[in-house]
């Protein structure tokens, strides 16, 4: 090993030990992996995905694997935000000194203001991340954010009672995320997380029916990487506020590849699924990638893929 690599970033001026965060949804509320290894080793983590009211998400089952990836249905199961405010958040802090990423889901845009006015005034949450990939209960059902009106809506009325920054998570099952990217951009984004799943499914052969009750469900896992990684480098190519980027992310050349692409920061998913180590894993392999490459400084090669 040559000398110490520097393995820091930052998103919307909160300074990161590194740039590895477990994505909503594939790691709790964190404290559940305190048992397996110090979790102040990450550089953030993305709290479950959480609603005004409690969820107990889909039927069962849930859950489908696949070639290089899987299929889940979870339906947002969480305890609602104000349990998540009282009871998880309080038990993460006791295992993680960070600042927190809050995941917040809803089903109308006065969900989502309710539930990101409250989770705001926590001081432990460090950026709001608006997942507007949730059918819009007073729109048909259609995500939120596969319409730049209705994604531009959702995101100035969040910033409106709000005060940290907001990074809304974009659905990639759309023509152009760009223009996406753009409307919440300018509704008064402070950066963007992507992508969410590919939507997908898996048939039983022997039963001839789905395997998931919901019949359909988000595809991740290293088969979506290459779409992640085009739509991260789409997105920063169109403008520069901050991305997360995120999708299929499982070792230390994964998260390279999504900065050079344009990423400050990258969340891993499903790899959490197949190995409770995942996060700590890459983040403890990134200065041999960065040595085997000739990187001294992860922030100096944000987006040069674009040069």
């Amino acid at each position: 090993m040559g000398e110490i690599k520097d393995i820091t970033t930052s998103l919307s001026g909160i300074k990161l030990d590194n740039p590895v965060i477990p994505a909503s949804g594939t790691f709790g509320f964190g404290y559940e992996f305190a048992d397996y290894y110090d979790i102040n080793i990450l550089g953030s983590i993305s709290l479950k995905g959480t609603t005004k009211e409690p969820r107990y998400g889909n039927n069962l089952p849930r859950i489908a694997e696949c070639t290089s990836g899987l299929i889940n249905s979870i339906g947002l199961q969480n305890p609602g935000v104000e349990k998540v405010i009282s009871e998880e958040i309080p038990k993460v802090k006791m295992f993680y000194k960070k600042p927190l990423i809050a995941n917040i889901s809803g089903f109308s845009v006065d969900d989502y203001k309710y539930s990101c006015e409250k989770i705001d005034k926590v001081d432990e949450v460090g950026i709001i991340e608006l997942n507007i990939s949730c059918p819009n209960a007073h729109n048909g059902g259609m995500a939120f954010g596969t319409d730049p009106k209705v994604a531009a809506e959702v995101t100035r009325a969040v910033k409106s009672v709000t005060t940290k920054p907001v990074y809304v998570k974009l659905t990639p099952n759309v023509t152009n995320v760009v223009e996406i990217a753009k409307a919440v951009e300018e509704a008064g984004a402070d950066g963007i997380a992507l992508i969410n799943t590919l939507l997908g499914m898996r048939i039983n052969l022997k039963t001839q029916k789905p395997i998931i009750a919901n019949k359909m469900g988000g595809f991740s896992g290293p088969a979506i990487f290459p779409v992640a990684l085009r739509m991260v480098y789409q997105v920063y190519e169109a403008f520069n506020i901050p991305i997360i980027g995120m999708g299929g992310v499982e070792q230390a050349e994964d998260v390279i590849g999504m900065m050079l692409a344009g990423a400050s920061a990258v969340e891993v998913g499903a790899a959490n699924l197949v190995n409770p180590y995942a996060c700590k894993d890459i983040i403890e392999d990134l200065p041999r990638a960065m040595e085997k490459y000739g990187i001294e400084s992860l922030k100096d090669i944000i987006g040069k893929a674009h040069t």
